[in-house]
């Protein structure tokens, strides 16, 4: 299968400032709401999103915290070789807020079930929210849907979804389709 490219450009640009005004819709000015990226790749979706945010908000800040779920996930003892763990970088309590979980790719929802486990060591959240910017939506093995989704991908489980972060001096970020991670 040759990589086909799925969004770029003015697109991806539009799916992200969309996100952020459903945002916006949901939670005014995010006072009782908070942003929490899941390491590794969630965190650069939820980089471009806070940073729309605060920017279309006109707004110093927004909670936003970067959660690692290396060590909550069901298969971490089951893999070849060590998983190596991200930072956790959360400086603020979830009790009684609004929370908002992004990842870059809902597939299974193993990786969301171990960032809801590890966000309970934050405290006792009121709603928490997941936005995804690509929902593979087959092939789930878990019950979680995004409440806020870029686009919906209908792929085999042979193909892979890769989002491209591309530099900051081009900007021409890229969710593509290939046959293999690499």
């Amino acid at each position: 299968m040759q990589d086909r490219v799925i969004l770029e450009g003015k697109k991806f640009k539009l799916t992200i400032d969309r996100l952020c005004h459903q945002l916006i819709e949901n939670h005014g000015d995010f006072s009782t709401t908070c942003l929490v990226g899941v390491q590794p790749r969630g965190v650069l979706f939820a980089n471009h999103i806070y940073k729309k945010l605060l920017k279309i908000l006109d707004t110093p800040a927004i909670r936003y915290g970067k959660l690692d779920v290396t060590f909550y996930r069901d298969d971490f003892r089951t893999r070849n070789k060590p998983l190596a763990a991200n930072e956790t970088d959360m400086h603020f309590l979830v009790d009684g807020q609004k929370v908002v979980l992004i990842d870059d790719v809902l597939y299974t929802g193993r990786t969301i079930r171990a960032a809801l486990d590890a966000l309970q060591h934050y405290g006792r959240p009121d709603k928490v929210e997941l936005l995804s910017l690509v929902d593979r939506r087959f092939n789930r093995h878990l019950p979680i849907q995004p409440d806020y989704t870029g686009i919906t991908v209908d792929a085999l489980d042979e193909a892979y979804l890769k989002v491209d972060w591309a530099k900051k001096s081009s900007g021409n970020h890229k969710i593509y389709m290939s046959s293999s991670k690499e």
